[in-house]
């Protein structure tokens, strides 16, 4: 629970209050617009939900000065109202954590290095040389390899591997299924047979990294995967051998980074997007829906390649011009030349 002077402290917003109520009006949750009631706070951050904000009856709403005059309650006056509502949600924030003390069926070698306050759920496994920061939280089932370090104040859900000597920096969130570390797709041909190269790099995951459920980093093959400092990862998606990814970077779900990729800083990367090897991403590039990226890029800005759907009807019409685009081309190149 948090009075409504404490969050606006806390959130760097300026208090408007209704007349019931006061700086010590207590808020326990967080709701829409369209069901928050008493000792609940919602946001307005996009003026097209404006008309649910005549008739909210929340206690009080985070939105910006412009829509103040709108407010039939409190206000949380934020430059940033949706940034607002984030720092909110992590003031109110209920969800347990993902383990409470040392399971007894948790299998923990000998020569561990414990911090203060960490957790292991049942039938977690850590292994020989692993170390664990202060108030680490393992969940149920999860898998800790040799030597890998876990930065305190991380927090792994149930079910999370994480391989031998990963090394994982401090208050990142992991989700359940996660794997980090697995080997990454090395493999020489001969003759037509496959001959496994082994991974013999690691991953290097910075601070405040947050990975979705059942995403997987690859380690790599000589030296290592890297994810730097607030990259965040959806659920689903693939990081192969190899790839650094620079920092506060985003990725979406579904998508892919082929080996040896390089993603610069402040980059965003929406769902179903697949990404090449061996190329280079310059900083603050951002990618549009079911991109397909098959060179480098050097300049910042808004790329695209998704085909949008359109009705089966157009969609066979434009296949049909597409399927005649090179003899078209042609015809165009005899054209120029009989008018020049």
């Amino acid at each position: 629970m948090q009075t409504l002077g404490q969050l606006a402290e806390q959130i760097g917003a300026t208090l408007h209050l209704a007349a019931d109520d006061s700086a010590d009006t207590p808020i326990y949750s967080l709701s829409t617009l369209a069901k928050a009631g008493n000792g609940q706070i919602s946001f307005l951050a996009n003026s097209k939900y404006r008309s649910q904000l005549v008739d909210t009856a929340a206690q009080a709403v985070i939105l910006h000065a412009n829509d103040l005059p709108h407010c039939p309650c409190s206000a949380l006056v934020s430059d940033n109202p949706y940034v607002g509502f984030a720092r909110a949600a992590q003031i109110l924030d209920s969800t347990p954590a993902s383990a409470q003390g040392v399971a007894a069926s948790a299998v923990i070698a000998d020569d561990v290095s414990l911090g203060e306050n960490v957790s292991i759920g049942a039938n977690a496994v850590i292994e020989s040389g692993v170390e664990l920061g202060d108030n680490v939280q393992i969940g149920p089932g999860c898998f800790i390899g040799k030597h890998a370090s876990i930065g305190r104040n991380t927090k792994l859900w149930a079910n999370v591997t994480v391989y031998h000597q990963v090394k994982m920096g401090e208050s990142c969130l992991v989700q359940s299924g996660a794997v980090i570390g697995s080997d990454g797709f090395g493999y020489a041909n001969e003759n037509g047979q496959w001959i496994k190269i082994p991974q013999l790099g690691s991953v290097l995951i910075g601070d405040r990294v947050e990975i979705g459920a059942s995403s997987t980093i690859d380690r790599g093959a000589l030296d290592d995967t890297i994810i730097e400092n607030g990259v965040i990862i959806d659920n689903q998606c693939q990081i192969a051998h190899n790839v650094i990814m620079g920092e506060n970077s985003a990725i979406a779900g579904c998508s892919v980074i082929a080996g040896s990729t390089t993603i610069g800083k402040g980059c965003t990367i929406a769902g179903m997007s697949a990404i090449t090897g061996h190329v280079e991403i310059a900083d603050n590039v951002h990618f549009t829906g079911m991109s397909m990226v098959t060179k480098g890029i050097s300049e910042p800005g808004l790329y695209s390649s998704g085909v949008p759907a359109v009705s089966n009807k157009e969609w066979r019409r434009n296949m049909v011009g597409l399927r005649n685009i090179t003899d078209l081309a042609k015809r165009v190149k005899v054209l120029e030349k009989k008018f020049k």
